[in-house]
């Protein structure tokens, strides 16, 4: 009996490994850092430098990938994006110093910059309609699973092998990926493409970058607060101006036009509160179990892994339910039942089995996942074609802003708590942990007021939902008259 798979879910596939790939990357290093600076002689400290490089290479090439992409050929833009990532990965491989180190991340960024957009907009192109809820299923497996994956990845290679091969791992699946891409992707290119907006790249790329690097220094101890505020003030100065030339610009390089589309204008900005919540889980779970409970990380690790393993579970399930209760359901329910199992954690102490937080993080993987294969997938459901790769660049842009204030909003609940209970000096306890858990699970049960305004036939060609007694209209696209 041959096993058949369907040419949207193959396409699915072979971008999931791409973008496996970087956000796995992306997380081992973390762990890698102290054995790579003593091989660099240097400290670890200096060495995030490369993290910080890698991010921002992300914030300032993710807004230009669509334009690009369309300039040139969404398959030829992939398959360059995967080849950069590649050479990038060697060359950290075999870096001997932290310029060769930094330099070479910077190349990865500019790859994984357009992996990530211009493989989501390959795939919108690839799928019918009524395939695409199935196809984002598994394109959302990569994301889930890679920062959980990561550090005991990275731990484990770096133990028992050498730190070079985190990034050498990357080569086959590089080489790989390029070859099914150029067999099973269509170059598909605009057949015009407006001049590049020279002058909103600038301000954009300016503005992310501050941003960016603003919140990562909030979870840094050494970074002083006038350095952290000054850049995210800077991020934030800049990006004023950017924003007023994307609204004058009869063609911006971010279209914040977009957003007017409801159906795209509430899952980007319902999504992003969404995301923040997410985005700090990856960092407090594994800093709870370990410094809070005093688990080994190998232990915390086998146990943040049942995130991951629910989202892999979610996969075969997400569009029939999203075909038995359609996307605004979906999102509202499923968006509240999210942030339950964020705040459960905070039920978490020393005592509580192992087994049981197994199990409830397990749940929580399974419902994050569902809510963002229905983001992600309705985002795009009412935006017409010649606006589609703006679409996927504006949208990469914002989540990897919210993801990133995740992060950093979580290491600033954990300082809070600390100085109200009198402590900012004090070492980290559960309570810490119980405080920042209620709070991001709050800020994502937020996003469920801009889910309840979607129609009730919101994606119905997508999900194949019917409301009994709706007569669906429906939702005007980006671009028509």
């Amino acid at each position: 009996m041959s096993l058949r798979v369907s040419k949207p879910i193959l396409v699915a596939l072979i971008i999931a490994c791409a973008m496996f790939m970087e956000n796995l990357d992306g997380t081992v290093i973390t762990t890698a850092l102290p054995e790579m600076a003593k091989s660099f002689g240097t400290n670890p400290i200096r060495l995030s430098l490369g993290i910080t490089a890698y991010m921002l290479s992300l914030a300032v090439f993710i807004p230009i990938s669509g334009w690009i992409a369309d300039r040139f050929g969404a398959r030829t833009i992939f398959s360059a994006a995967i080849g950069v990532f590649t050479l990038g990965s060697i060359l950290c491989g075999i870096s001997q110093n932290v310029p060769e180190f930094v330099g070479a991340r910077v190349l990865q960024g500019i790859g994984g910059a357009m992996m990530v957009p211009v493989g989501r907009l390959v795939l919108l192109r690839s799928c019918e309609k009524s395939e695409l809820v199935r196809a984002m299923s598994y394109l959302m497996v990569p994301a889930m699973i890679g920062p959980v994956v990561g550090p005991p990845l990275g731990g484990f290679i770096t133990t028992f092998a050498s730190w070079h091969w985190i990034f050498f791992l990357n080569v086959p699946v590089g080489l790989l990926g390029i070859v099914l891409v150029q067999r099973f992707i269509e170059n598909h290119r605009e057949p015009a493409t407006a001049p590049l907006d020279w002058w909103g790249f600038v301000l954009t790329g300016l503005s992310l970058s501050c941003l960016m690097y603003g919140l990562e220094l909030v979870g840094r101890p050494e970074a002083g607060a006038a350095q952290t505020l000054g850049f995210l003030g800077a991020g934030l100065a800049i990006g004023l101006p950017a924003v007023r030339h994307a609204l004058k610009h009869p063609q911006p390089l971010v279209d914040l036009a977009l957003l007017r589309v409801p159906t795209f204008g509430a899952t980007v900005i319902g999504g992003s509160l969404f995301r923040i919540g997410v985005g700090a889980i990856p960092f407090l779970v594994p800093l709870m179990l370990q410094v809070g409970f005093g688990m080994d990380a190998f232990s915390s690790g086998l146990l943040t892994f049942a995130a991951a393993a629910g989202s892999l579970t979610m996969k075969m399930s997400g569009r029939p339910i999203l075909k038995r209760f359609g996307f605004r359901a979906v999102l509202v329910v499923n968006g509240a039942i999210s942030a339950f199992f964020m705040m459960i954690c905070a039920l978490f102490t020393p005592a509580t089995p192992a087994v049981t937080i197994f199990v409830l993080l397990l749940a929580g993987g399974f419902f994050r996942s569902l809510e963002f294969t229905s983001l992600n997938t309705l985002a795009f459901a009412d935006v017409s074609s010649p606006k589609m790769s703006a679409a996927t660049s504006l949208s990469s842009m914002v989540q990897q802003v919210s993801l990133g204030t995740g992060v950093a909003l979580g290491a600033i609940l954990l300082h809070l708590h600390l100085m109200l209970r009198d402590a900012p000096h004090g070492p980290l306890g559960t309570g810490d942990f119980h405080f920042a858990f209620v709070i991001i699970g709050l800020i994502s049960l937020a996003a469920v007021a801009l889910f309840m305004r979607l129609a009730p036939d919101a994606g119905a060609e997508l999900s194949g939902h019917r409301p009994r007694g709706f007569a669906p209209e429906r939702a005007p696209a980006a671009g028509d008259d």
